[in-house]
């Protein structure tokens, strides 16, 4: 939709946290879980991380961050929409991509939960595939986790 700009910004504002604050609220929802303890705001302080805000006239409309796994793959933390229907995600996930080539990743990775349909099928239209549970969700039987080669 015309008039989304996404840009990077302070993951500690507080604009940014309200953002994450309704986005822990919806996934307790969906999951049962805020994923709030699979995300570290310091992560953030690492210059190959980056945390994204998207505007709509102004305001913000959805989040989405990167953060470093190792050298050559980033994962995708904290998306989040506040705007159904009005393409907030999508602007959001090609920024990140477009920043993740631009900080020297050639992969990026997510993790989300079975139950969480939209967002497996969001991430599948957008080009990512499903692999094996990696770091803290390996062994965990609710999660899914995907991966897209830049």
């Amino acid at each position: 939709m015309e008039g989304l700009v996404v840009g990077s910004e302070e993951a500690h504002s507080i604009e940014a946290i309200k953002l994450m604050r309704e986005l822990s609220e919806k996934l307790k929802e969906i999951t049962g879980e805020t994923g709030e303890d699979s995300f570290n705001l310091d992560d953030m302080n690492n210059s190959r991380s980056l945390f994204a805000i998207c505007r709509y006239q102004g305001q913000p409309v959805g989040c989405g961050a990167l953060r470093p796994l190792n050298e050559t793959t980033a994962e995708l933390k904290r998306m989040y929409s506040r705007k159904n229907g009005m393409g907030v995600g999508s602007k959001i996930l090609s920024y990140l991509e477009k920043e993740a080539i631009n900080l020297n990743y050639f992969i990026i990775r997510l993790e989300t939960q079975k139950i969480n349909k939209k967002a497996i099928h969001f991430y599948k239209s957008k080009g990512y595939t499903c692999i094996p549970n990696y770091g803290r969700c390996i062994g965990r039987t609710d999660a899914i986790c995907f991966e897209k080669l830049l």
